[in-house]
């Protein structure tokens, strides 16, 4: 029997379990409110972890002229003057640890490279309720399912509708972004590497995306007032500019070179303790937003995808396979989620005792190493 399976959200996260469920001979129906997939979004940094798990699945055959292999990573500097406080040799070291280098792709680029690995997609379908696999839309019309996956965001229909509609709540902390032509940036900018600049209540990453034609910037500041969270709301370089007053001139000349920001405040959901209620579930931010300070939220969105795929490929019964899969994936994405938290305090520690003790601690520390238990995950290993 066909087992039918609809996916919520078609963003990043939908896209992937679709491509995997493919992968895996399982066919799927993505449903995307926008009438459109669009240019929206930025730069994403693709760790091993996930950039395995991409290849094994083709994607990279449709990323070859615009990922970039990055040859230094985690190149935390010093707010005031651009100290180095660690980096990492990504060139040799990150593929002789896990098989595989971190790279660095526009958004766009990687929806295009997995758009013909699914199935189907169906745009323009707003999906206003989900009951016992009956997925209704703002239309009118309504589909049935054996397996609802909802990929739809912090915002999910289908989140509430499993735990309910409670609201996201504001970190206080709200991000920048902007994509600089490599042609406007400055030097340090253009190199192959991904720069953090750290200091009092905020911090900058940067990293060149598309091949090189341009630069990434994500900006992390106060909120402030702001409380909007969309990919199409907007700021000044005046603005941005503003809240690193006093930093290292380089850092904001590469601010200054940039032209239209985007602005959204960041929101926040504690771990949920369950994401599955008979055969309906949830995957990427639906189910774990994280903020961004260890550049996992894509990533993870994908692992869930390979799991999900392998999990609804190997058990007949759709809701104890879903089961599974929330097994194996809740504890590794709520100890993201709870680190991913306590680096926002750390990151911005101002000048003190707390702030050298840290930097120590970056000078003595191997990122790569450290952090193997997040590159060196692989769902699909024997």
């Amino acid at each position: 029997m066909t087992v039918r399976i609809a996916i919520l959200g078609g963003g990043i996260g939908g896209l992937a379990a679709a491509a995997f469920l493919r992968r895996a001979g399982l066919s799927s129906t993505v449903y995307e409110q926008a009438a459109a997939l669009t240019q929206v979004g930025a730069g994403l940094l693709v760790t091993p972890n996930a950039a395995r798990l991409l290849r094994r699945a083709g994607v990279f055959d449709g990323l070859r002229e615009s990922a970039l292999r990055l040859d230094i990573g985690w190149e935390f500097r010093r707010w005031r003057d651009g100290t180095v406080l660690s980096s990492e040799d990504l060139s040799k070291a990150c593929a002789g640890l896990y098989g595989e280098h971190t790279w660095t792709v526009h958004r766009a680029d990687l929806l295009r490279a997995l758009l013909p690995l699914v199935d189907r997609v169906e745009l323009g379908r707003r999906c206003v309720a989900v009951e016992d696999g009956r997925l209704r839309f703002a239309d009118g019309s309504a589909v049935e399912a054996d397996v609802v996956v909802g990929a739809d965001g912090i915002h999910s229909i289908v989140r509430g509708t499993l735990f309910g509609a409670t609201p996201a709540g504001y970190s206080g902390m709200c991000a920048f972004r902007a994509l600089v032509p490599s042609q406007s940036a400055p030097d340090f900018a253009r190199r192959p590497a991904q720069t953090l600049w750290i200091g009092p209540g905020r911090h900058l990453v940067h990293y060149p995306v598309s091949a090189g034609r341009l630069v990434n910037m994500v900006a992390i500041a106060p909120a402030g007032e702001y409380t909007v969270e969309s990919w199409t709301a907007s700021a000044t370089v005046g603005e941005l500019r503003a809240e690193f007053d006093g930093w290292d001139p380089r850092l904001t000349g590469l601010i200054e070179s940039a032209t239209t920001l985007g602005r959204w405040a960041l929101l926040d959901r504690p771990p949920l303790p369950r994401w599955s209620e008979r055969a309906t579930t949830l995957l990427g931010d639906a189910a774990h937003p994280m903020f961004p300070f260890y550049a996992q939220g894509a990533a993870q969105a994908i692992e869930d995808a390979a799991v999900l795929a392998r999990c609804l490929a190997r058990i007949a019964d759709p809701a104890a396979a879903l089961r599974e899969y929330e097994s194996l994936r809740l504890p590794r994405t709520t100890r993201l989620q709870q680190v991913s938290h306590a680096r926002s305090e750390s990151n911005h520690l101002p000048d003190g005792p707390a702030q050298r003790e840290r930097d120590a601690t970056f000078a003595q520390r191997d990122p790569l190493v450290a952090n193997g238990w997040i590159y060196g995950y692989d769902p699909e290993a024997p």
